[in-house]
C-alpha cells in the first residue's frame, strides 16, 4: 500500500472543485450510509433539480450552499486499497484566494481544475504558482466539464497546449492532465464511455499510484525550540518538532544562533525515553552542558542554517492594505517572532505572463519579491534546503492579521561585515552630565493643529530651565535630510523611520528631543516608538479638528488642498488614523499658546 497523499484542489471559482471531489467518494463508495442518504436528501433541494449536487458533501457553510461556490477550505479523509489520502478543497473566488494559499502550505500535490469550456484563466495561473511558492512540486490538470463541450478531444488538446505553457515557468517533478466530468463522473473513478480517445488512467487510479518520493533537499537534523521545560533544578530540556533529519543520543549539536555546542544527552518522545527520533517527531532534548538557547532558537546537527537579519523573499500578499516599502510587521518563521520591515519591493510577478514587474507597492493577491529586515539576528535558511526555517508569515502589528506568507530566496550578506561599535561614554553618562532624561516628545496631529507652535513654546521653557534641547519640524527636516523624499506612502513612511533613528541618535546623547510632525499612520508611529524605545518615546496627540485646522489654514495648504494643487493631503484627500493610547492629548481649539503650553508642560513632568 502506498503511502499518505495530502493534496489540495484549486482552481478558478465554479470550476467544479467540491463537485469532482464530492463524486469521487460517492462513485467510490467511501461514505457512510447516513453521509450517503444526507447527500440524496440535500440535493432534492439543491441547484440540481433533484439531481445529487455532489459539491454538498465539501460545501458545508450556509454561505456556501447558497452561493454555489467554496469560501473556507474543507479537509477530507478517506482511503482505498491501495492509498490513504488528505485532500483539502480550497476555495476558486479571488476574494478568499488567503484560504487557497492555507490549504497549499499542507499538501504534497495539486489537483487544479480547469472549466474546459473557459480554459486557463487569471485565478487558475494564480492559483498554479501559489503552489509552485508553497513548494508543491506534483501537479494533476483535471480538464472539467467536457460534457459541455461535447467530450470535444480538439478543446482538450488546446487547453492541454495552453496548461503545458503554464508548466513551462515552474520548477515541477511530475504532472498529469486528464479530461474529466465532475457532474457525470467520466474519469474521475472509472474510464469514461464518452471519450474512448483517452487511454491513459482515471484521476483516481492515478493518484492512487504517483511516487510523490523525491531528492529530500532537506540536509541533517533541525529541531526549533518552541520552549525550555525547566520542572526542576536538574533537569533542562528544550521542546520542539524536529523539522527534518533525525537526531539520537551522543550526537553532538549546535545551538543557533549562539553557535554553542553540546552532546545530546536524553531524548523523551510521548513521555517516554527513547534512543533516538526523526523528523515529524514532537520531542524534549536534554543537552550534558549548558548552552544559551530560549524560544525561537534553533538546534541542528549535520548541517548549518543561516543566521543574518537581512534576506530576500518571494510572497504572496494576503492584506486589504497595500504593502509599501518601509511598512512594519511581525515576522514569523520557525518558532520566532520578531519585528521585522520590508527594506525594499524589487519587483511583482504579472499572474498572466510570469514577467518581472516593477511597482512601488504590492496589493491583495499578488506575488512578488522583496528584502526584507529583522530587528535582530534571526536562525533561518533557504526554502529549497529547509522548508520549516524557509517559510515565514507577516502580521500586521495593529491587527494581528496574516498579512502574506512567502518563502526565503536568499540571504543578503550586506550587513555580515557590520558591527555596533560600544562607545565607552555611555548614554547614561551624556544624559546625567546634563541633568536630564533623554526623551522623546512626538507631537502628532493634522497640518494645522498647532503642534510647531506648541513644540516652540516647550523648547524655550525647558531650556529655560537648563534643559539641554533639539527640535525636529516636519518642513525642516524635509528641507534637508528629507529632501528626496515626496509624499507617496512609501516616502512618508521613510520620513518617520529616518526621524525616528535621528531621534534615538540625539536621546543617546543626552537631548530632549521634540518632534513635530503629523505622522497620519498609527504602524508609522509604532515603528517610531519600537526605534527611540517605548520608555523614552512620549506621544501628544495635538487633536484639534480638521474644521478648526481648515479655518485657520496658516500655510494656505487646506485651500490648495481643496482646489486639487497638493494630492494625498492629510485630512482632505488622505486619512489620518487618531493615536490609540496616546500619553498626552491636547486640542487647542479653544485655547491660547500660553493655555496649551501649561498644559502639556503640567503633563510632561510625569515623564521628564
Amino acid at each position: 500500500m502506498k503511502g499518505l497523499l495530502k493534496f489540495i484542489t484549486c482552481g478558478s471559482v465554479d470550476d467544479g472543485k467540491s463537485t469532482l471531489i464530492g463524486h469521487m467518494l460517492y462513485d467510490a463508495k467511501l461514505l457512510f450510509t447516513d453521509q450517503k442518504r444526507a447527500l440524496e436528501l440535500d440535493s432534492k433541494v439543491g441547484s440540481r433539480g433533484g439531481a445529487i449536487d455532489y459539491s454538498l458533501l465539501l460545501d458545508g457553510l450556509m454561505a456556501e450552499r447558497e452561493q454555489g461556490i467554496t469560501i473556507d477550505v474543507a479537509y477530507r479523509y478517506f482511503t482505498t486499497d491501495h492509498r490513504s489520502f488528505i485532500v483539502a478543497d480550497t476555495p476558486g473566488h479571488e476574494e478568499y484566494t488567503r484560504n487557497m494559499a492555507v490549504g497549499a502550505s499542507f499538501a504534497e500535490l495539486a489537483v487544479i481544475l480547469i472549466d474546459a469550456t473557459k480554459g486557463v484563466l487569471i485565478q487558475t495561473r494564480r492559483h498554479a504558482r501559489i503552489c509552485s511558492l508553497m513548494g508543491i512540486k506534483h501537479f494533476v490538470f483535471a480538464v472539467n466539464k467536457m460534457d459541455l463541450i461535447d467530450y470535444d478531444s480538439s478543446r482538450f488538446e488546446k487547453i492541454k497546449r495552453e496548461i503545458k505553457m503554464l508548466l513551462a515557468e515552474f520548477d515541477y517533478e511530475s504532472v498529469k492532465i486528464i479530461p474529466v466530468s465532475a457532474t457525470e463522473g467520466d474519469n474521475i473513478t472509472k474510464p469514461s464511455m464518452h471519450m474512448g480517445w483517452y487511454k491513459e488512467e482515471t484521476l483516481l487510479s492515478y493518484l492512487e499510484n504517483v511516487d510523490i518520493d523525491s531528492v529530500d533537499g532537506e540536509k541533517g537534523f533541525t529541531m526549533p525550540v518552541q520552549r525550555v521545560c525547566r520542572p526542576n533544578h536538574t533537569f533542562r530540556g528544550f521542546q520542539g518538532q524536529i523539522e527534518s533529519g533525525k537526531i539520537k543520543i551522543g550526537d553532538e549539536v549546535i545551538a543557533l544562533p549562539s553557535n554553542e555546542r553540546a552532546n545530546v544527552q536524553e531524548i523523551i518522545n510521548c513521555g517516554a525515553n527513547v534512543q533516538a527520533a526523526d523528523k515529524g517527531r514532537a520531542v524534549t532534548i536534554q543537552l550534558d552542558r549548558e548552552v544559551d538557547v530560549s524560544r525561537g532558537c534553533v538546534l541542528a546537527s549535520g548541517c548549518k542554517p543561516l543566521v543574518g537579519n537581512l534576506f530576500t523573499v518571494k510572497l504572496l500578499w494576503m492584506d486589504d492594505t497595500n504593502l509599501a516599502t518601509g511598512k512594519n510587521y511581525l515576522l514569523k518563521i520557525g518558532t520566532k517572532k520578531v519585528p521585522a520591515v520590508v527594506m525594499n519591493i524589487k519587483y511583482k510577478i504579472d499572474v498572466n505572463t510570469g514577467n518581472e514587474v516593477s511597482v512601488d507597492s504590492i496589493y491583495k493577491n499578488e506575488i512578488a519579491v522583496c528584502d526584507i529586515s529583522v530587528s535582530e539576528k534571526i536562525v533561518f535558511d533557504e526554502f529549497s534546503n529547509n522548508l520549516a526555517l524557509g517559510s515565514f508569515i507577516l502580521v500586521d502589528r495593529l491587527s494581528h492579521m496574516t498579512s502574506a506568507c512567502g518563502v526565503v530566496l536568499h540571504r543578503l550578506s550586506r550587513s555580515d561585515n557590520l558591527t555596533w561599535y560600544t562607545m565607552d561614554v555611555t548614554r547614561k553618562q551624556r544624559s546625567n552630565q546634563k541633568g536630564q532624561k533623554a526623551k522623546t516628545i512626538w507631537l502628532t496631529g493634522l497640518s494645522g493643529a498647532g503642534k510647531s507652535t506648541i513644540a516652540n513654546e516647550i523648547e524655550k521653557r525647558l531650556f529655560a530651565v537648563g534643559k539641554h534641547t533639539m527640535t525636529l519640524d516636519g518642513d525642516n527636516v524635509r528641507l534637508g535630510l528629507n529632501k528626496n523624499l515626496g509624499f507617496k506612502e512609501a516616502d512618508r513612511i521613510e520620513n518617520i523611520r529616518r526621524i525616528a533613528e535621528v531621534a534615538k541618535l540625539m536621546n543617546d546623547a543626552g537631548l530632549i528631543v521634540i518632534a513635530s510632525f503629523v505622522s497620519p499612520y498609527e504602524r508609522d508611529r509604532v515603528n517610531a516608538k519600537e526605534i527611540i524605545g517605548s520608555d523614552d518615546f512620549i506621544e501628544v496627540y495635538v487633536s484639534t479638528s480638521v474644521e478648526e485646522c481648515e479655518r485657520r489654514d496658516v500655510k494656505g495648504l487646506y485651500k490648495k488642498a481643496r482646489n486639487g494643487e497638493i494630492p494625498n493631503f492629510t485630512g482632505i484627500s488622505s486619512a489620518y488614523e487618531v493615536p490609540v493610547n496616546p500619553n498626552i492629548t491636547i486640542d487647542t481649539s479653544e485655547l491660547s499658546i500660553e493655555e496649551a503650553s501649561d498644559f502639556v508642560m503640567n503633563e510632561l513632568r510625569r515623564y521628564l
